[in-house]
């Protein structure tokens, strides 16, 4: 079976929702290809900075969205051999002029209020795409439940290991060398917690904690695979990872025990942390042939900026705009209708190689800047470890408020 429609986007995750979202606030259907059999809400929660928040208010939802959620006012910064404090650093003192916004969210907070701002039926579960197949002015997607979709534009919102980007020729991301194992904890009244990041430090080992809300905690611990000797055979083994953090956090503090102790085993998980180099993404094909990538498809990088979901929510306020600038213009009315098509064609590559340009270097620099900053939170050299403790929290915080303040624009037509 074969159906047409005029924009199709593989994977229904942030990026893709997202980008949806955008299409349809300036008048765009899409059709949204999800591999899973339902909405993907797996996943604790994601940090959102500056830059996301200015995204989510474009596409209409951040008030919403604040609600459940509290704002971060402070890095605290520990030694993880010592457990002593090394660094409070209020994140309000580091904003220049411009507003300054960073809160934890729930993650499948924000994908279900993306969903219910979607239009019934624009996302198609069960829908694994297998190839993309070219003819003519269109591309023919192939479902692995044998039917096809005839459409004018191919969006790649579909991860790391995303199908859309080895159409383009782009190379596989590449291992870090670390890992992240994350935990969540749910607690039956109000934590206690003040709304402040709480970090942790030194042996190979980053960890840390934050509230999200006034009862959801998040936990988090990176590590470099070399320094921390952990068993790979065992990342799938909650109770396993769960002693592990408690061997790199025991010398910490009793709270910080407390909090791992009585997460739920169901609440831990464990993933190799991965990103595309970064030249890469800065000379193969982010897009081709009337199609492109975004979110963990174009740039995947390492969590120590905080950007991951953050990037793929610019991604899509700015794919959304030059689309809509492509499709939206009012066609001739003195020339055919297959020049017409070919004219139309023509502007939907522009605009994606214009939202290509636009995207390429941001991606690169934050692939960079993240793989930098987990080299140096997490490294067992003794002059790194000293100076991070004496002067490298400040500076690596300010590159995190930096990359922050981006502003994707609004969903407006030039």
């Amino acid at each position: 079976m074969e159906t047409t429609v005029d924009i199709v986007i593989v994977g229904g995750g942030i990026a893709g929702l997202a980008t949806s979202l955008g299409l349809h606030r300036l008048g765009l259907q899409s059709l949204v290809l999800e591999s899973s059999e339902s909405l993907r809400v797996t996943g604790f929660v994601l940090t959102l900075w500056t830059n996301a928040w200015r995204a989510l208010d474009a596409l209409g939802i951040a008030d919403s969205l604040r609600q459940h959620s509290l704002p971060i006012t402070e890095f605290q910064v520990f030694s993880a051999d010592s457990g002593l404090p090394t660094a409070a650093i209020p994140l309000q003192a580091h904003k220049n002029h411009r507003h300054f916004e960073s809160r934890c969210m729930r993650r499948k907070v924000l994908l279900e209020t993306l969903h219910k701002e979607l239009p019934k039926g624009t996302i198609r579960y069960s829908s694994k795409v297998v190839m993309i197949e070219e003819s003519g002015l269109f591309k023919l997607v192939h479902l692995a439940d044998g039917s096809i979709i005839r459409t004018k534009v191919v969006i790649g919102c579909d991860g790391v290991n995303s199908v859309v980007a080895k159409w383009l020729g782009l190379q596989n991301a590449v291992d870090s060398k670390r890992s992240a194992i994350r935990g969540f904890v749910e607690f039956p009244e109000k934590h206690g917690y003040e709304p402040k990041v709480y970090a942790f430090f030194g042996g190979g080992v980053r960890f840390g904690f934050l509230p999200c809300d006034e009862t959801g905690l998040y936990w988090f611990c990176t590590y470099n695979q070399s320094i921390a000797h952990f068993d790979e055979n065992a990342e799938q083994d909650p109770v396993k990872l769960k002693e592990f953090v408690l061997s790199k956090t025991r010398d910490v503090s009793k709270e910080v025990t407390g909090i791992l102790e009585r997460t739920p085993l169901d609440c831990i998980s464990s993933a190799k942390l991965k990103l595309r180099l970064p030249w890469n993404v800065l000379l193969g094909d982010i897009t081709r042939s009337n199609i492109c990538v975004a979110g963990d498809a174009l740039h995947p990088m390492t969590p120590d900026l905080g950007q991951g979901g953050c990037s793929a929510l610019e991604d899509s306020i700015i794919l959304s705009r030059c689309l809509a600038e492509a499709f939206l213009a009012k066609p001739r009315g003195d020339i055919a209708d297959d020049q017409n098509a070919n004219e139309e064609f023509n502007r939907i590559k522009k605009a994606l190689d214009k939202y290509a340009k636009e995207r390429r270097w941001r991606s690169a620099l934050l692939i960079t800047g993240a793989y930098l900053t987990g080299f140096i939170q997490e490294s067992n050299n003794k002059v790194i470890s000293f100076l991070r403790e004496k002067f490298l929290a400040r500076y690596t915080l300010r590159i995190v408020l930096s990359v922050a303040d981006f502003d994707c624009g609004k969903l407006l037509l030039s």
